[in-house]
């Protein structure tokens, strides 16, 4: 099956893999580029997740201001000082700066909520499943829910990607990290809305 060489370097610049591996998916697909890239994807998802427990101490910080109405500061980890200086990198954190800014998350992950914020929301939303008068072996789930759902978009990596919604934040940086071959982090952002204060 012969496959072509715009397919070859979309599939490369895409997964962020070498021409061989694009050419070699792209054959193994029968030249379906969707099937190839999907596969891609699965593989290199696995891969992210395998480095998710490298150290990342390297990385950028980035600003983007909206407006003169909103302001944000990110910082982004990676494992070395070569994959910061790249224009991916670069890209990527921008990307997650557009992304606080644009939907105003509170926490960057869910291990970063306080035990008392979780636990006032998980009660409050008991409370209402009982003022409902719903029956106790499915109240459970339905505070389980509730409260998912309410933390969902505080969560900066819970958060659907404002460029991708078939795609999460933890999405978008696992696909990262298996084009860049690194760990990634979002260690901390800062947002500031004029004339709002927390």
């Amino acid at each position: 099956m012969g496959v072509s060489i715009d397919d070859i370097r979309k599939l490369k610049e895409l997964s962020g893999i070498g021409l061989t591996d694009a050419k070699v998916a792209l054959v193994e697909a029968g030249g379906d580029f969707d099937k190839a890239l999907a596969v891609l994807r699965k593989k290199g998802i696995t891969k992210a997740e395998k480095k998710g427990d490298r150290e990342a101490r390297q990385g950028l910080i980035d600003s983007y201001v909206h407006n003169g109405r909103i302001g944000v500061l990110v910082e982004v980890n990676c494992e070395t000082d070569f994959v910061a200086r790249t224009d991916n990198f670069k890209s990527f954190v921008h990307e997650i700066a557009l992304q606080v800014a644009s939907m105003s998350p509170v926490y960057v992950s869910e291990a970063d909520i306080p035990a008392a914020e979780m636990k006032r929301v998980r009660d409050e939303a008991l409370e209402r499943v009982k003022e409902e008068g719903k029956p106790a072996e499915i109240a459970e789930k339905i505070v389980d829910g509730q409260v998912k759902k309410y933390f969902e978009e505080k969560v900066l990596l819970n958060q659907t990607y404002i460029k991708d919604e078939k795609q999460t934040v933890a999405d978008f940086v696992k696909e990262n990290i298996s084009k860049t071959g690194e760990n990634l982090i979002i260690r901390q952002f800062k947002r500031i809305e004029l004339g709002v204060t927390e």
